[in-house]
Protein backbone atom coordinates (compact mmCIF):
# COMPACT_ATOMS: atom_id res chain seq x y z
CA UNK A 1 0.00 0.00 0.00
CA UNK A 2 2.86 2.73 1.30
CA UNK A 3 4.72 1.87 -2.61
CA UNK A 4 1.38 2.87 -4.53
CA UNK A 5 0.91 6.01 -2.55
CA UNK A 6 4.73 6.46 -2.88
CA UNK A 7 4.57 5.53 -6.57
CA UNK A 8 1.71 7.92 -7.43
CA UNK A 9 2.78 10.70 -5.43
CA UNK A 10 6.27 10.53 -7.81
CA UNK A 11 3.80 10.38 -10.77
CA UNK A 12 2.42 13.40 -10.05
CA UNK A 13 5.13 15.66 -8.55
CA UNK A 14 7.04 14.10 -11.99
CA UNK A 15 10.29 13.10 -10.34
CA UNK A 16 11.41 11.50 -13.61
CA UNK A 17 10.96 14.22 -15.70
CA UNK A 18 12.91 16.57 -13.01
CA UNK A 19 15.73 14.53 -13.09
CA UNK A 20 15.96 14.24 -16.40
CA UNK A 21 16.20 18.25 -17.01
CA UNK A 22 19.15 18.11 -14.06
CA UNK A 23 20.81 15.71 -16.51
CA UNK A 24 19.82 17.94 -19.34
CA UNK A 25 20.73 21.02 -17.45
CA UNK A 26 24.15 19.28 -15.81
CA UNK A 27 25.79 18.52 -19.63
CA UNK A 28 23.95 22.20 -20.92
CA UNK A 29 27.13 24.18 -19.19
CA UNK A 30 29.72 21.78 -18.83
CA UNK A 31 32.63 22.43 -20.88
CA UNK A 32 32.37 21.35 -24.78
CA UNK A 33 34.48 19.02 -26.27
CA UNK A 34 34.51 19.62 -30.36
CA UNK A 35 37.14 18.75 -33.01
CA UNK A 36 37.35 20.66 -35.66
CA UNK A 37 37.98 18.29 -37.91
CA UNK A 38 39.99 19.55 -40.68
CA UNK A 39 42.44 21.06 -39.08
CA UNK A 40 42.05 19.45 -35.94
CA UNK A 41 42.66 14.78 -35.83
CA UNK A 42 41.46 12.93 -32.71
CA UNK A 43 44.60 10.28 -31.99
CA UNK A 44 44.19 7.06 -33.70
CA UNK A 45 45.47 3.71 -32.96
CA UNK A 46 48.18 1.63 -34.86
CA UNK A 47 45.88 -1.21 -35.22
CA UNK A 48 42.92 1.41 -37.25
CA UNK A 49 41.41 -0.54 -40.22
CA UNK A 50 41.00 2.33 -43.21
CA UNK A 51 42.24 2.52 -47.02
CA UNK A 52 43.64 -1.01 -48.37
CA UNK A 53 47.34 -0.90 -49.55
CA UNK A 54 49.75 -3.16 -51.44
CA UNK A 55 53.54 -3.12 -50.03
CA UNK A 56 56.65 -3.87 -51.96
CA UNK A 57 59.92 -5.62 -50.92
CA UNK A 58 62.95 -2.98 -50.12
CA UNK A 59 64.18 -3.58 -53.16
CA UNK A 60 61.33 -2.96 -55.15
CA UNK A 61 59.86 -5.99 -55.62
CA UNK A 62 55.67 -6.19 -54.35
CA UNK A 63 55.36 -8.55 -52.15
CA UNK A 64 52.38 -10.55 -53.23
CA UNK A 65 52.56 -14.29 -54.26
CA UNK A 66 49.47 -14.62 -55.61
CA UNK A 67 48.52 -17.74 -52.81
CA UNK A 68 44.97 -16.33 -52.99
CA UNK A 69 44.34 -16.72 -49.25
CA UNK A 70 42.84 -12.58 -48.78
CA UNK A 71 40.33 -13.65 -51.25
CA UNK A 72 39.26 -16.96 -50.05
CA UNK A 73 38.83 -15.43 -46.61
CA UNK A 74 36.86 -12.23 -47.86
CA UNK A 75 33.47 -12.58 -46.44
CA UNK A 76 32.14 -9.74 -48.39
CA UNK A 77 34.02 -11.74 -51.96
CA UNK A 78 35.43 -7.62 -52.30
CA UNK A 79 39.05 -8.99 -53.62
CA UNK A 80 40.03 -10.30 -56.69
CA UNK A 81 43.20 -11.61 -57.38
CA UNK A 82 44.58 -13.61 -61.63
CA UNK A 83 48.17 -14.74 -61.51
CA UNK A 84 50.44 -16.10 -63.63
CA UNK A 85 53.51 -17.56 -63.29
CA UNK A 86 56.93 -15.75 -64.24
CA UNK A 87 59.97 -16.87 -65.67
CA UNK A 88 61.52 -18.01 -62.42
CA UNK A 89 58.75 -20.40 -61.71
CA UNK A 90 57.18 -17.92 -59.27
CA UNK A 91 53.67 -16.58 -59.38
CA UNK A 92 52.69 -13.19 -59.24
CA UNK A 93 49.26 -11.08 -59.62
CA UNK A 94 48.66 -9.58 -62.62
CA UNK A 95 45.11 -8.62 -61.26
CA UNK A 96 44.16 -7.62 -57.76
CA UNK A 97 41.41 -5.78 -57.34
CA UNK A 98 39.67 -4.51 -54.19
CA UNK A 99 35.71 -3.55 -54.42
CA UNK A 100 35.59 -1.03 -51.15
CA UNK A 101 31.52 -0.27 -51.91
CA UNK A 102 31.70 -4.49 -50.78
CA UNK A 103 34.50 -4.45 -48.01
CA UNK A 104 33.79 -4.65 -44.55
CA UNK A 105 37.19 -4.00 -43.14
CA UNK A 106 37.13 -6.61 -40.76
CA UNK A 107 40.68 -7.15 -41.41
CA UNK A 108 40.84 -10.79 -42.26
CA UNK A 109 42.68 -10.71 -46.05
CA UNK A 110 45.44 -8.63 -43.53
CA UNK A 111 45.75 -11.31 -41.03
CA UNK A 112 45.33 -14.07 -43.77
CA UNK A 113 48.05 -12.72 -45.94
CA UNK A 114 51.37 -14.86 -45.65
CA UNK A 115 53.95 -12.13 -46.77
CA UNK A 116 52.58 -9.20 -45.02
CA UNK A 117 51.42 -7.85 -48.63
CA UNK A 118 47.90 -6.52 -48.27
CA UNK A 119 47.54 -4.13 -45.05
CA UNK A 120 44.81 -1.50 -44.26
CA UNK A 121 46.58 1.73 -43.57
CA UNK A 122 45.62 4.66 -40.83
CA UNK A 123 43.80 6.80 -43.68
CA UNK A 124 40.01 7.01 -43.24
CA UNK A 125 39.07 9.95 -45.24
CA UNK A 126 39.12 8.84 -48.50
CA UNK A 127 35.93 8.98 -50.84
CA UNK A 128 34.32 8.20 -54.18
CA UNK A 129 31.76 10.30 -56.12
CA UNK A 130 30.89 7.22 -58.34
CA UNK A 131 30.79 3.99 -57.80
CA UNK A 132 33.89 2.80 -59.69
CA UNK A 133 36.07 5.68 -58.10
CA UNK A 134 35.99 3.09 -54.93
CA UNK A 135 37.16 0.04 -57.23
CA UNK A 136 41.14 -0.07 -56.40
CA UNK A 137 43.02 -2.03 -58.47
CA UNK A 138 47.26 -2.93 -58.06
CA UNK A 139 48.50 -0.32 -59.45
CA UNK A 140 46.43 2.13 -57.10
CA UNK A 141 47.05 -0.27 -53.93
CA UNK A 142 50.69 -0.33 -54.96
CA UNK A 143 50.71 3.52 -55.20
CA UNK A 144 49.31 4.05 -51.59
CA UNK A 145 51.78 1.58 -50.06
CA UNK A 146 54.80 3.17 -52.01
CA UNK A 147 53.52 6.76 -50.23
CA UNK A 148 52.67 5.41 -46.60
CA UNK A 149 55.24 2.91 -46.55
CA UNK A 150 56.91 4.77 -43.56
CA UNK A 151 53.64 5.01 -41.57
CA UNK A 152 52.41 1.29 -42.17
CA UNK A 153 55.74 0.23 -41.21
CA UNK A 154 56.07 2.03 -38.24
CA UNK A 155 52.49 0.79 -37.55
CA UNK A 156 53.64 -3.20 -38.02
CA UNK A 157 56.30 -2.88 -35.95
CA UNK A 158 54.32 -1.10 -32.95
CA UNK A 159 51.83 -4.23 -33.12
CA UNK A 160 54.84 -6.78 -34.08
CA UNK A 161 54.37 -7.83 -29.88
CA UNK A 162 50.67 -8.41 -30.26
CA UNK A 163 50.68 -10.64 -33.18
Amino acid sequence: MLNKIKYAFSSLMLVELLKGMALTGRYLFARKITIQYPEERTPMSPRFRGLHALRRYPNGEERCIACKLCEAVCPALAITIESEQREDNTRRTTRYDIDLTKCIFCGLCEESCPVDSIVETRIFDYHGEKRGDLLYTKDMLLAVGDKYEAQIAADRAADAKYR
